[in-house]
């Protein structure tokens, strides 16, 4: 008779469910550092992205005026950009022309905005020249970046 009552009430012992919770553990310290690299280069692509629509707008301005705007902030309205903060919110971009300030040449800088979500990326500030040469370059795979940078 008292084995039919034990079978009625089977249930988990502490041991069962504390070796559950700790392969949750083991799986989460697994998954979450993951998960954030994840976000890091998808928010990533809100800088490459603005970028390149700067630099797309310096040519325009290029072919239109043959010279490269000097100033995107101030010039925002004849690049036909609203905003130098990316859609996101997580970068901003910095134009400084050539190496002597003519304006036959460009470098645009997405920088992290600082405190953001962003800011952890250990690629930190993409740039793209009027060359096209981008930097952090194409193949850097920084340790942990999940992804190379560009």
């Amino acid at each position: 008779m008292l084995s039919r009552y034990r079978a009625k009430f089977q249930g988990f012992t502490l041991i069962e469910l504390m070796v559950v919770v700790a392969i949750i553990a083991i799986v989460a310290a697994i998954a979450l550092p993951a998960y954030q690299r994840y976000g890091l280069r998808a928010r990533r692509v809100d800088g490459k992205e603005l970028l390149m629509r700067v630099a797309a707008a310096q040519e325009r301005f290029y072919t239109n005026f043959n010279r490269y705007a000097t100033d995107p902030l101030n010039a925002a309205t004849s690049l036909g950009l609203t905003s130098l903060t990316s859609d996101g919110g997580y970068y901003t971009i910095t134009s400084a022309n050539g190496a002597t300030g003519d304006t036959q040449s460009y470098v645009l800088t997405a920088t992290p905005v600082a405190g953001g979500a962003q800011a952890r990326d250990q690629c930190g500030a993409l740039t793209v020249n009027n060359t096209g040469v981008k930097t952090p370059a194409a193949g850097a795979m920084p340790q942990n970046s999940n992804g190379p940078c560009w």
